[in-house]
Protein backbone atom coordinates (compact mmCIF):
# COMPACT_ATOMS: atom_id res chain seq x y z
CA UNK A 1 0.00 0.00 0.00
CA UNK A 2 1.28 3.48 -0.81
CA UNK A 3 2.44 5.62 2.10
CA UNK A 4 0.12 8.42 1.04
CA UNK A 5 -3.42 8.44 -0.28
CA UNK A 6 -2.95 10.54 -3.37
CA UNK A 7 -6.57 11.17 -4.32
CA UNK A 8 -8.15 11.47 -0.95
CA UNK A 9 -11.52 9.77 -0.35
CA UNK A 10 -12.67 12.44 2.13
CA UNK A 11 -12.84 15.14 -0.56
CA UNK A 12 -16.39 15.89 -1.73
CA UNK A 13 -17.09 18.08 -4.74
CA UNK A 14 -19.84 20.44 -5.69
CA UNK A 15 -19.99 23.06 -8.41
CA UNK A 16 -19.26 26.52 -7.07
CA UNK A 17 -17.12 29.36 -8.29
CA UNK A 18 -14.34 30.92 -6.29
CA UNK A 19 -14.85 34.43 -5.08
CA UNK A 20 -13.19 36.88 -7.43
CA UNK A 21 -12.77 40.59 -7.83
CA UNK A 22 -10.20 43.06 -6.58
CA UNK A 23 -10.07 43.86 -2.88
CA UNK A 24 -9.62 47.35 -1.49
CA UNK A 25 -6.39 48.05 0.45
CA UNK A 26 -8.33 48.24 3.72
CA UNK A 27 -10.16 44.99 3.06
CA UNK A 28 -6.86 43.29 2.24
CA UNK A 29 -5.78 43.90 5.84
CA UNK A 30 -8.34 41.30 6.89
CA UNK A 31 -9.30 39.32 3.79
CA UNK A 32 -6.00 37.59 2.96
CA UNK A 33 -7.19 34.65 0.85
CA UNK A 34 -5.55 33.69 -2.43
CA UNK A 35 -7.83 32.12 -5.02
CA UNK A 36 -4.88 30.75 -7.01
CA UNK A 37 -1.87 28.82 -5.86
CA UNK A 38 1.02 31.34 -5.84
CA UNK A 39 4.06 31.21 -8.10
CA UNK A 40 7.42 30.27 -6.64
CA UNK A 41 8.53 33.82 -5.80
CA UNK A 42 5.41 34.90 -3.89
CA UNK A 43 5.17 31.48 -2.24
CA UNK A 44 8.69 31.78 -0.85
CA UNK A 45 7.88 35.31 0.28
CA UNK A 46 4.87 34.11 2.29
CA UNK A 47 6.89 31.21 3.71
CA UNK A 48 9.62 33.68 4.68
CA UNK A 49 7.17 35.84 6.63
CA UNK A 50 5.84 32.76 8.44
CA UNK A 51 9.36 31.68 9.39
CA UNK A 52 10.19 35.18 10.63
CA UNK A 53 6.93 35.26 12.58
CA UNK A 54 7.84 31.97 14.21
CA UNK A 55 11.30 33.31 15.14
CA UNK A 56 9.97 36.56 16.61
CA UNK A 57 7.08 35.00 18.50
CA UNK A 58 9.32 32.43 20.15
CA UNK A 59 11.94 35.11 20.80
CA UNK A 60 9.24 36.94 22.75
CA UNK A 61 8.25 33.77 24.61
CA UNK A 62 11.85 32.84 25.48
CA UNK A 63 13.41 36.23 26.22
CA UNK A 64 12.80 36.03 29.96
CA UNK A 65 15.03 32.94 30.16
CA UNK A 66 18.08 35.13 29.39
CA UNK A 67 17.55 37.24 32.52
CA UNK A 68 15.69 34.90 34.85
CA UNK A 69 17.91 35.59 37.89
CA UNK A 70 17.45 39.34 37.43
CA UNK A 71 13.66 39.07 37.12
CA UNK A 72 13.45 36.91 40.25
CA UNK A 73 15.59 39.41 42.16
CA UNK A 74 13.66 42.43 40.86
CA UNK A 75 10.29 41.15 42.06
CA UNK A 76 11.71 39.25 45.05
CA UNK A 77 10.04 36.11 43.72
CA UNK A 78 10.50 32.67 45.16
CA UNK A 79 11.88 30.05 42.78
CA UNK A 80 8.64 27.98 42.86
CA UNK A 81 6.62 31.11 42.02
CA UNK A 82 8.74 31.79 38.94
CA UNK A 83 8.54 28.17 37.80
CA UNK A 84 4.77 28.27 38.19
CA UNK A 85 4.64 31.37 35.97
CA UNK A 86 6.21 29.27 33.22
CA UNK A 87 3.93 26.32 34.00
CA UNK A 88 0.74 28.40 33.84
CA UNK A 89 1.91 30.06 30.61
CA UNK A 90 2.26 26.62 29.03
CA UNK A 91 -1.07 25.39 30.41
CA UNK A 92 -2.86 28.41 28.98
CA UNK A 93 -1.03 27.82 25.71
CA UNK A 94 -2.21 24.21 25.66
CA UNK A 95 -5.88 25.16 25.59
CA UNK A 96 -5.20 28.05 23.23
CA UNK A 97 -3.83 25.43 20.82
CA UNK A 98 -7.21 23.69 20.87
CA UNK A 99 -8.89 27.00 20.06
CA UNK A 100 -6.46 27.42 17.17
CA UNK A 101 -7.82 24.21 15.67
CA UNK A 102 -10.61 26.44 14.41
CA UNK A 103 -8.05 27.88 11.99
CA UNK A 104 -9.36 25.26 9.55
CA UNK A 105 -12.53 27.37 9.49
CA UNK A 106 -11.24 30.86 10.26
CA UNK A 107 -8.00 30.71 8.33
CA UNK A 108 -4.49 31.07 9.65
CA UNK A 109 -2.97 34.36 8.48
CA UNK A 110 -4.93 36.79 10.67
CA UNK A 111 -4.17 34.71 13.76
CA UNK A 112 -0.47 35.19 13.04
CA UNK A 113 -0.64 38.85 12.01
CA UNK A 114 -2.66 40.15 14.91
CA UNK A 115 -0.98 37.76 17.30
CA UNK A 116 2.25 39.58 16.47
CA UNK A 117 0.59 42.87 17.43
CA UNK A 118 -0.62 41.57 20.80
CA UNK A 119 2.65 39.89 21.77
CA UNK A 120 4.73 42.85 20.60
CA UNK A 121 2.81 45.22 22.87
CA UNK A 122 3.00 42.83 25.82
CA UNK A 123 6.78 42.49 25.49
CA UNK A 124 7.56 46.11 24.65
CA UNK A 125 5.18 47.87 27.05
CA UNK A 126 3.52 45.42 29.43
CA UNK A 127 6.09 43.13 31.01
CA UNK A 128 8.98 45.62 31.38
CA UNK A 129 6.62 47.97 33.24
CA UNK A 130 4.72 45.39 35.29
CA UNK A 131 4.42 46.94 38.79
CA UNK A 132 4.18 43.62 40.66
CA UNK A 133 5.09 40.01 40.09
CA UNK A 134 1.39 39.14 39.84
CA UNK A 135 0.88 41.57 36.95
CA UNK A 136 4.00 40.13 35.33
CA UNK A 137 2.57 36.60 35.76
CA UNK A 138 -0.78 37.54 34.20
CA UNK A 139 0.92 39.17 31.20
CA UNK A 140 3.06 36.06 30.70
CA UNK A 141 -0.10 33.93 30.74
CA UNK A 142 -1.63 36.13 28.02
CA UNK A 143 1.59 35.77 26.07
CA UNK A 144 1.33 31.99 26.49
CA UNK A 145 -2.25 32.04 25.19
CA UNK A 146 -1.29 33.85 21.99
CA UNK A 147 1.80 31.66 21.56
CA UNK A 148 -0.39 28.55 21.82
CA UNK A 149 -2.49 29.80 18.92
CA UNK A 150 0.56 30.66 16.83
CA UNK A 151 2.05 27.23 17.59
CA UNK A 152 -0.76 25.80 15.46
CA UNK A 153 -1.32 28.56 12.89
CA UNK A 154 2.28 28.94 11.67
CA UNK A 155 3.03 25.27 10.85
CA UNK A 156 -0.42 25.07 9.26
CA UNK A 157 0.59 27.90 6.92
CA UNK A 158 3.90 26.17 6.21
CA UNK A 159 2.01 23.02 5.28
CA UNK A 160 -0.39 24.93 3.03
CA UNK A 161 2.44 26.47 1.01
CA UNK A 162 4.67 23.37 0.88
CA UNK A 163 3.78 20.18 -1.06
CA UNK A 164 4.66 16.89 0.57
CA UNK A 165 7.79 16.42 -1.54
CA UNK A 166 9.26 19.57 0.02
CA UNK A 167 7.58 19.25 3.40
CA UNK A 168 10.62 18.30 5.50
CA UNK A 169 12.59 21.28 4.19
CA UNK A 170 9.66 23.59 4.93
CA UNK A 171 9.14 22.17 8.41
CA UNK A 172 12.86 22.34 9.01
CA UNK A 173 12.66 26.05 8.24
CA UNK A 174 9.64 26.44 10.51
CA UNK A 175 11.40 24.59 13.31
CA UNK A 176 14.28 27.03 12.91
CA UNK A 177 11.82 29.55 14.41
CA UNK A 178 12.07 28.32 18.03
CA UNK A 179 15.76 27.51 17.57
CA UNK A 180 16.68 30.84 16.00
CA UNK A 181 14.62 32.50 18.71
CA UNK A 182 16.79 30.80 21.31
CA UNK A 183 19.89 31.82 19.36
CA UNK A 184 18.62 35.39 19.11
CA UNK A 185 18.00 35.50 22.86
CA UNK A 186 21.52 34.21 23.49
CA UNK A 187 23.20 36.50 20.94
CA UNK A 188 21.41 39.69 21.96
CA UNK A 189 21.80 39.12 25.69
CA UNK A 190 25.43 37.97 25.52
CA UNK A 191 26.34 41.10 23.54
CA UNK A 192 24.23 43.62 25.46
CA UNK A 193 24.07 42.53 29.10
CA UNK A 194 27.57 43.86 29.61
CA UNK A 195 26.43 47.45 29.06
CA UNK A 196 22.62 47.23 29.20
CA UNK A 197 22.35 45.95 32.74
CA UNK A 198 18.60 46.36 33.25
CA UNK A 199 16.66 43.19 32.42
CA UNK A 200 13.87 45.33 30.96
CA UNK A 201 16.17 46.35 28.08
CA UNK A 202 16.09 42.79 26.74
CA UNK A 203 12.28 42.99 26.55
CA UNK A 204 12.34 46.39 24.87
CA UNK A 205 14.69 45.16 22.14
CA UNK A 206 12.53 42.06 21.63
CA UNK A 207 9.20 43.95 21.60
CA UNK A 208 10.51 46.44 19.05
CA UNK A 209 11.45 43.58 16.72
CA UNK A 210 7.99 42.06 17.21
CA UNK A 211 6.12 45.23 16.22
CA UNK A 212 8.40 45.75 13.21
CA UNK A 213 7.52 42.27 11.90
CA UNK A 214 3.83 42.92 12.61
CA UNK A 215 3.99 45.86 10.19
CA UNK A 216 5.54 43.63 7.51
CA UNK A 217 3.06 40.80 8.03
CA UNK A 218 0.11 43.21 8.11
CA UNK A 219 0.64 44.19 4.49
CA UNK A 220 2.47 41.12 3.17
CA UNK A 221 1.10 37.86 4.58
CA UNK A 222 -1.52 35.88 2.62
CA UNK A 223 -3.04 32.41 2.81
CA UNK A 224 -4.68 29.93 0.47
CA UNK A 225 -8.43 29.92 0.07
CA UNK A 226 -10.23 26.97 1.70
CA UNK A 227 -10.72 25.25 -1.64
CA UNK A 228 -6.96 25.19 -2.23
CA UNK A 229 -5.66 24.44 1.25
CA UNK A 230 -8.20 21.68 1.93
CA UNK A 231 -6.62 19.44 -0.70
CA UNK A 232 -3.65 17.14 -0.68
CA UNK A 233 -0.73 18.48 -2.72
CA UNK A 234 2.11 16.01 -3.14
CA UNK A 235 4.38 17.97 -5.50
CA UNK A 236 4.38 21.42 -7.08
CA UNK A 237 3.37 19.74 -10.35
CA UNK A 238 -0.04 19.14 -8.74
CA UNK A 239 -0.78 22.87 -8.88
CA UNK A 240 -2.96 22.78 -12.00
CA UNK A 241 -4.99 19.86 -10.72
CA UNK A 242 -5.43 21.41 -7.26
CA UNK A 243 -6.74 24.65 -8.76
CA UNK A 244 -9.05 22.74 -11.10
CA UNK A 245 -10.58 20.80 -8.22
CA UNK A 246 -10.76 23.75 -5.80
CA UNK A 247 -13.99 25.15 -7.20
CA UNK A 248 -15.79 21.87 -6.65
CA UNK A 249 -14.89 21.08 -3.05
CA UNK A 250 -17.77 20.98 -0.59
CA UNK A 251 -16.01 22.86 2.19
CA UNK A 252 -18.63 22.21 4.86
CA UNK A 253 -18.71 18.50 4.12
CA UNK A 254 -14.95 17.92 4.39
CA UNK A 255 -14.83 19.83 7.69
CA UNK A 256 -17.70 17.99 9.32
CA UNK A 257 -16.87 16.20 12.61
CA UNK A 258 -13.26 17.45 12.70
CA UNK A 259 -12.28 15.99 16.07
CA UNK A 260 -13.79 12.62 15.23
CA UNK A 261 -11.59 12.48 12.13
CA UNK A 262 -8.28 13.34 13.78
CA UNK A 263 -8.55 11.84 17.28
CA UNK A 264 -6.95 8.54 16.37
CA UNK A 265 -3.95 6.69 17.72
CA UNK A 266 -1.73 7.64 14.78
CA UNK A 267 -2.30 11.34 15.63
CA UNK A 268 -2.48 11.22 19.44
CA UNK A 269 0.34 8.70 19.96
CA UNK A 270 3.06 10.55 18.01
CA UNK A 271 1.95 13.81 19.67
CA UNK A 272 2.59 12.28 23.09
CA UNK A 273 5.87 10.77 21.90
CA UNK A 274 7.36 14.00 20.54
CA UNK A 275 6.17 15.97 23.58
CA UNK A 276 7.99 13.56 25.89
CA UNK A 277 11.06 13.62 23.64
CA UNK A 278 11.26 17.41 23.84
CA UNK A 279 11.30 17.63 27.66
CA UNK A 280 15.09 18.03 27.54
CA UNK A 281 14.78 20.78 24.92
CA UNK A 282 12.26 22.80 26.91
CA UNK A 283 14.28 22.36 30.09
CA UNK A 284 17.28 23.88 28.31
CA UNK A 285 15.09 26.66 26.90
CA UNK A 286 13.59 27.62 30.26
CA UNK A 287 16.34 26.96 32.78
CA UNK A 288 19.72 26.61 31.04
CA UNK A 289 20.97 30.00 32.23
CA UNK A 290 19.80 29.29 35.79
CA UNK A 291 21.38 25.82 35.69
CA UNK A 292 24.77 27.06 34.53
CA UNK A 293 24.68 29.99 36.97
CA UNK A 294 23.83 27.96 40.07
CA UNK A 295 25.78 24.75 39.38
CA UNK A 296 28.85 26.07 37.54
CA UNK A 297 28.86 29.71 38.62
CA UNK A 298 28.45 31.16 35.10
CA UNK A 299 27.32 34.74 34.73
CA UNK A 300 24.15 35.38 32.73
CA UNK A 301 26.29 36.71 29.90
CA UNK A 302 28.60 33.67 29.81
CA UNK A 303 25.72 31.18 29.98
CA UNK A 304 23.99 32.91 27.08
CA UNK A 305 27.25 32.86 25.11
CA UNK A 306 27.30 29.08 25.52
CA UNK A 307 23.74 29.06 24.18
CA UNK A 308 25.01 30.71 20.98
CA UNK A 309 26.83 27.48 20.09
CA UNK A 310 23.92 25.21 20.96
CA UNK A 311 21.25 26.97 18.96
CA UNK A 312 23.48 27.80 15.98
CA UNK A 313 24.33 24.12 15.50
CA UNK A 314 20.68 23.12 15.83
CA UNK A 315 19.57 25.68 13.25
CA UNK A 316 22.10 24.30 10.77
CA UNK A 317 21.02 20.72 11.49
CA UNK A 318 17.36 21.55 10.80
CA UNK A 319 18.17 22.89 7.34
CA UNK A 320 20.42 19.95 6.47
CA UNK A 321 18.04 17.24 7.67
CA UNK A 322 15.10 18.85 5.88
CA UNK A 323 16.96 18.80 2.56
CA UNK A 324 18.19 15.23 3.08
CA UNK A 325 14.76 13.95 4.10
CA UNK A 326 13.09 15.49 1.04
CA UNK A 327 15.83 14.26 -1.29
CA UNK A 328 15.60 10.69 -0.01
CA UNK A 329 11.80 11.04 0.39
CA UNK A 330 11.74 9.35 3.82
CA UNK A 331 11.24 10.66 7.37
CA UNK A 332 11.34 7.71 9.75
CA UNK A 333 15.05 6.75 9.45
CA UNK A 334 16.04 10.32 10.35
CA UNK A 335 13.69 10.35 13.34
CA UNK A 336 15.17 7.12 14.71
CA UNK A 337 18.74 8.33 14.12
CA UNK A 338 17.92 11.57 15.91
CA UNK A 339 16.42 9.79 18.92
CA UNK A 340 19.35 7.40 19.34
CA UNK A 341 21.89 10.22 19.00
CA UNK A 342 19.95 12.41 21.45
CA UNK A 343 19.87 9.62 24.03
CA UNK A 344 23.64 9.09 23.74
CA UNK A 345 24.49 12.80 24.05
CA UNK A 346 22.03 13.39 26.91
CA UNK A 347 23.75 10.57 28.81
CA UNK A 348 27.15 12.14 28.16
CA UNK A 349 25.88 15.55 29.28
CA UNK A 350 24.37 14.09 32.46
CA UNK A 351 27.66 12.41 33.37
CA UNK A 352 29.58 15.70 33.02
CA UNK A 353 27.16 17.81 35.07
CA UNK A 354 28.48 16.39 38.35
CA UNK A 355 32.10 17.10 37.44
CA UNK A 356 33.05 20.59 38.62
CA UNK A 357 36.12 20.48 36.39
CA UNK A 358 34.08 20.26 33.17
CA UNK A 359 35.28 23.08 30.95
CA UNK A 360 33.34 25.57 28.85
CA UNK A 361 34.31 24.03 25.52
CA UNK A 362 33.52 20.53 26.72
CA UNK A 363 29.97 21.73 27.25
CA UNK A 364 30.10 23.43 23.85
CA UNK A 365 30.72 20.25 21.91
CA UNK A 366 28.47 17.98 24.00
CA UNK A 367 25.48 20.31 23.88
CA UNK A 368 26.06 21.27 20.23
CA UNK A 369 26.04 17.63 19.11
CA UNK A 370 22.97 16.99 21.28
CA UNK A 371 21.20 19.92 19.61
CA UNK A 372 22.09 18.52 16.16
CA UNK A 373 20.41 15.20 16.98
CA UNK A 374 17.37 17.00 18.42
CA UNK A 375 17.06 18.80 15.08
CA UNK A 376 17.48 15.55 13.15
CA UNK A 377 14.48 14.22 15.05
CA UNK A 378 12.00 17.06 15.06
CA UNK A 379 11.99 18.43 11.49
CA UNK A 380 11.29 15.03 9.83
CA UNK A 381 8.84 14.20 12.61
CA UNK A 382 6.78 17.34 11.96
CA UNK A 383 6.77 16.62 8.22
CA UNK A 384 5.64 13.04 8.86
CA UNK A 385 3.01 14.20 11.35
CA UNK A 386 1.37 16.66 8.93
CA UNK A 387 1.37 13.94 6.27
CA UNK A 388 -0.27 11.56 8.74
CA UNK A 389 -2.97 14.14 9.47
CA UNK A 390 -3.46 14.74 5.73
CA UNK A 391 -4.07 11.02 5.31
CA UNK A 392 -6.98 11.44 7.71
CA UNK A 393 -8.24 14.63 6.04
CA UNK A 394 -6.27 17.32 4.15
CA UNK A 395 -8.89 19.85 5.28
CA UNK A 396 -8.12 19.36 8.98
CA UNK A 397 -4.41 20.09 9.20
CA UNK A 398 -4.86 22.80 11.83
CA UNK A 399 -7.11 20.52 13.86
CA UNK A 400 -4.44 17.82 13.88
CA UNK A 401 -1.77 20.36 14.78
CA UNK A 402 -4.05 21.60 17.58
CA UNK A 403 -3.99 18.11 19.10
CA UNK A 404 -0.19 18.15 18.93
CA UNK A 405 0.04 21.66 20.40
CA UNK A 406 -2.32 20.77 23.23
CA UNK A 407 -0.42 17.62 24.16
CA UNK A 408 2.96 19.36 23.84
CA UNK A 409 2.06 22.24 26.12
CA UNK A 410 0.45 19.94 28.72
CA UNK A 411 3.56 17.76 28.84
CA UNK A 412 5.87 20.78 29.04
CA UNK A 413 3.79 22.33 31.82
CA UNK A 414 3.70 19.06 33.73
CA UNK A 415 7.44 18.42 33.43
CA UNK A 416 8.35 21.95 34.49
CA UNK A 417 5.95 21.71 37.43
CA UNK A 418 7.64 18.49 38.58
CA UNK A 419 11.20 19.80 38.15
CA UNK A 420 11.40 21.81 41.44
CA UNK A 421 10.42 18.67 43.35
CA UNK A 422 13.28 16.77 41.73
CA UNK A 423 15.81 19.62 41.96
CA UNK A 424 14.89 20.88 45.44
CA UNK A 425 18.22 22.67 45.90
CA UNK A 426 17.28 25.34 43.37
CA UNK A 427 15.06 27.29 45.78
CA UNK A 428 17.84 28.51 48.13
CA UNK A 429 20.34 28.83 45.27
CA UNK A 430 18.09 31.01 43.12
CA UNK A 431 16.58 33.02 45.95
CA UNK A 432 19.74 33.60 48.00
CA UNK A 433 22.72 32.32 46.04
CA UNK A 434 23.64 35.53 44.24
CA UNK A 435 23.30 37.68 47.36
CA UNK A 436 25.22 35.20 49.48
CA UNK A 437 28.07 35.08 46.96
CA UNK A 438 28.27 38.88 46.79
CA UNK A 439 28.35 39.19 50.57
CA UNK A 440 30.87 36.36 50.86
CA UNK A 441 33.20 38.27 48.55
CA UNK A 442 32.69 41.49 50.53
CA UNK A 443 33.31 39.87 53.91
CA UNK A 444 35.99 37.42 52.82
CA UNK A 445 38.55 38.53 55.49
CA UNK A 446 35.96 38.38 58.27
CA UNK A 447 34.78 34.93 57.16
CA UNK A 448 38.36 33.67 57.06
CA UNK A 449 38.85 34.95 60.60
CA UNK A 450 35.66 33.30 61.81
CA UNK A 451 36.69 30.00 60.20
CA UNK A 452 40.03 30.11 62.06
CA UNK A 453 38.38 30.30 65.48
CA UNK A 454 37.06 27.22 67.24
CA UNK A 455 33.22 27.30 67.06
CA UNK A 456 32.89 26.91 70.84
CA UNK A 457 35.24 29.84 71.44
CA UNK A 458 33.35 31.92 68.87
CA UNK A 459 30.02 31.19 70.58
CA UNK A 460 31.48 32.18 73.95
CA UNK A 461 32.69 35.52 72.60
CA UNK A 462 29.36 36.13 70.90
CA UNK A 463 27.58 35.76 74.26
CA UNK A 464 30.25 37.56 76.35
CA UNK A 465 32.77 39.68 74.38
CA UNK A 466 34.59 40.50 77.67
CA UNK A 467 35.57 36.88 78.37
CA UNK A 468 39.38 37.29 78.56
CA UNK A 469 40.20 33.58 78.37
CA UNK A 470 38.06 33.08 75.26
CA UNK A 471 39.55 36.20 73.67
CA UNK A 472 43.11 34.98 74.27
CA UNK A 473 42.25 31.57 72.76
CA UNK A 474 40.73 33.28 69.73
CA UNK A 475 43.81 35.46 69.22
CA UNK A 476 46.06 32.42 69.42
CA UNK A 477 43.92 30.41 66.95
CA UNK A 478 43.76 33.23 64.38
CA UNK A 479 47.48 33.94 64.74
CA UNK A 480 48.40 30.27 64.27
CA UNK A 481 46.00 29.31 61.47
CA UNK A 482 46.28 32.48 59.40
CA UNK A 483 49.99 32.96 60.20
CA UNK A 484 49.67 36.55 61.36
CA UNK A 485 51.01 38.41 64.38
CA UNK A 486 48.93 38.64 67.59
CA UNK A 487 48.30 42.36 66.98
CA UNK A 488 46.99 41.60 63.48
CA UNK A 489 44.88 38.79 64.90
CA UNK A 490 43.35 41.21 67.42
CA UNK A 491 42.56 43.71 64.63
CA UNK A 492 40.89 40.99 62.57
CA UNK A 493 38.80 39.82 65.52
CA UNK A 494 37.68 43.40 66.14
CA UNK A 495 36.70 43.72 62.46
CA UNK A 496 34.75 40.45 62.76
CA UNK A 497 32.94 41.74 65.85
CA UNK A 498 32.04 44.96 64.05
CA UNK A 499 30.85 43.14 60.90
CA UNK A 500 28.73 40.70 62.90
CA UNK A 501 26.50 43.59 63.98
CA UNK A 502 25.61 44.50 60.38
CA UNK A 503 22.45 43.23 58.67
CA UNK A 504 24.34 41.99 55.61
CA UNK A 505 26.64 39.84 57.69
CA UNK A 506 23.68 38.45 59.61
CA UNK A 507 21.98 37.64 56.27
CA UNK A 508 25.12 35.81 55.26
CA UNK A 509 25.19 33.86 58.51
CA UNK A 510 21.53 32.85 58.15
CA UNK A 511 21.48 31.86 54.47
CA UNK A 512 25.12 31.05 53.80
CA UNK A 513 25.09 27.51 55.26
CA UNK A 514 21.84 26.70 53.40
CA UNK A 515 23.26 27.92 50.09
CA UNK A 516 26.49 26.04 50.65
CA UNK A 517 24.60 22.82 51.41
CA UNK A 518 22.41 23.27 48.32
CA UNK A 519 25.45 23.79 46.11
CA UNK A 520 26.84 20.47 47.23
CA UNK A 521 23.69 18.53 46.26
CA UNK A 522 22.50 20.54 43.21
CA UNK A 523 24.72 18.76 40.63
CA UNK A 524 23.42 15.36 41.71
CA UNK A 525 19.79 16.50 41.67
CA UNK A 526 20.16 18.05 38.23
CA UNK A 527 21.86 14.90 36.99
CA UNK A 528 18.81 12.93 38.15
CA UNK A 529 16.63 15.25 36.07
CA UNK A 530 18.80 14.77 32.97
CA UNK A 531 18.38 10.99 33.37
CA UNK A 532 14.62 11.56 33.47
CA UNK A 533 14.92 13.51 30.21
CA UNK A 534 16.85 10.64 28.65
CA UNK A 535 14.05 8.26 29.59
CA UNK A 536 11.40 10.49 28.01
CA UNK A 537 13.43 10.70 24.78
CA UNK A 538 13.22 6.94 24.31
CA UNK A 539 9.41 7.04 24.51
CA UNK A 540 9.17 8.52 21.01
CA UNK A 541 10.54 5.40 19.26
CA UNK A 542 7.46 3.12 19.35
CA UNK A 543 5.20 5.88 18.04
CA UNK A 544 7.30 6.32 14.89
CA UNK A 545 5.78 3.09 13.56
CA UNK A 546 2.27 4.60 13.69
CA UNK A 547 3.10 7.47 11.33
CA UNK A 548 2.70 7.58 7.57
CA UNK A 549 5.73 7.35 5.35
CA UNK A 550 8.18 4.85 3.95
CA UNK A 551 11.36 3.50 5.53
CA UNK A 552 12.90 2.75 2.14
CA UNK A 553 13.90 5.58 -0.28
CA UNK A 554 13.40 3.19 -3.20
CA UNK A 555 9.78 2.50 -2.29
CA UNK A 556 9.18 6.20 -1.64
CA UNK A 557 10.41 7.03 -5.16
CA UNK A 558 8.08 4.39 -6.57
CA UNK A 559 5.16 6.03 -4.72
CA UNK A 560 6.08 9.39 -6.22
CA UNK A 561 6.18 7.97 -9.75
CA UNK A 562 2.80 6.32 -9.24
CA UNK A 563 1.35 9.61 -8.01
CA UNK A 564 2.67 11.51 -11.04
CA UNK A 565 1.07 8.96 -13.35
CA UNK A 566 -2.31 9.35 -11.62
CA UNK A 567 -2.11 13.16 -11.77
CA UNK A 568 -1.41 13.07 -15.51
CA UNK A 569 -4.39 10.77 -16.03
CA UNK A 570 -6.73 13.03 -14.05
CA UNK A 571 -5.51 16.16 -15.85
CA UNK A 572 -6.05 14.42 -19.18
CA UNK A 573 -9.58 13.54 -18.10
CA UNK A 574 -10.26 17.19 -17.13
CA UNK A 575 -9.14 18.36 -20.59
CA UNK A 576 -11.60 16.12 -22.36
Amino acid sequence: MSSTTWLHPHLHFRRTAPEGGRRSPVRRLWDRQLDHYPDTGPRYFYLGIVVLASIVLYYEFYVQAAVTPSIIAHYNMTWPFFVNIVVVGNLVGAFASLVAGLADRWGRANLVVYGLLVTGLIILVGMPNAPTMWVYAVLYAVLGFVEGIILVATPALMRDFSPQMGRASAMGLWTIGPVMASLTVALVSSHTLGHLHAWQDQFIICGTAGLALFAIALVGLRELSPGLRDQLMVSIRDRELVEARAAGIDIEEVRRHPWRKVLHLDVIGPSIGIAMFLVVYYTLIAFFVVFMATVFGYSQQRANALGNWIWAFQAGALVVVGILSDRLKVRKPFIVLGVLGSVAMTALFALHTTQASTGYYTFVWILSVLSVFLGFTFAPWLAAFTETVEARSPALTATGLAVWGWVLRLVVAGSLFILPYVVTSMTPLVEHGTQVQALADRYAPELATAAAVDPATLRTLTVDPTDTAAALRAVGEVSAKLRVSPSTAIARLQALASASKQADFQYLQVHGPQVQASRSVAPGEWQRWWWVCLGTEVLLLPFVFLMRGRWSPRRARHDEQEHERMVEEELAALDQ
